[in-house]
């Protein structure tokens, strides 16, 4: 029999700041939405239209990732869907989706610049009169 496959890979920006706390059992949990663009054709167009995902990282990850996870940052995750389910003191049932993240890569600084190697423009050439041939001369013995 197969198995289920659950995984989940996003890149996108955070829409806001993400949220840390710490549960009294002392576990870290992370949490931020992750804005997703999709293409879709509109006429003879495409225009861009947005998808909301909730992201949870948990642990020490969540601790050294947090002061990282702001507004506009663009970031690829990995994870698993997972559906979080509670009864209120109502006694009503609520249920909410979230992405567990399991791997998470940091893209570039949040929207008007980018540090990325692939974002960054062509090199500067050297400056006029360096070489960086190992200080061979002009002149060729042969």
């Amino acid at each position: 029999m197969a198995q289920d496959i659950n995984v989940v890979v996003l890149v996108g920006r955070l829409t806001r700041d993400a949220e840390l706390r710490i549960t009294s059992s002392g576990l870290a949990i992370c949490k931020f939405p992750l804005a997703v663009n999709r293409r879709k054709k509109q006429g003879e167009e495409y225009v861009d239209q947005g998808e909301f995902f909730n992201m949870v990282l948990m642990g020490r990850y969540a601790e050294i990732m947090h002061p990282y996870l702001k507004k506009g940052k663009k970031v690829g995750i990995e994870g698993e869907m997972r559906q979080n389910r509670w009864q209120d003191e109502a006694g009503k049932n609520h249920s909410r989706v979230e992405v567990q993240v399991n791997k998470l890569n940091l893209l570039g600084d949040p929207r008007g610049g980018s540090h990325d190697a692939t974002d960054s423009g062509p090199a500067a050439p050297p400056p006029a009169g360096s070489y960086a041939g190992g200080g061979f001369d002009d002149d060729v013995p042969f």
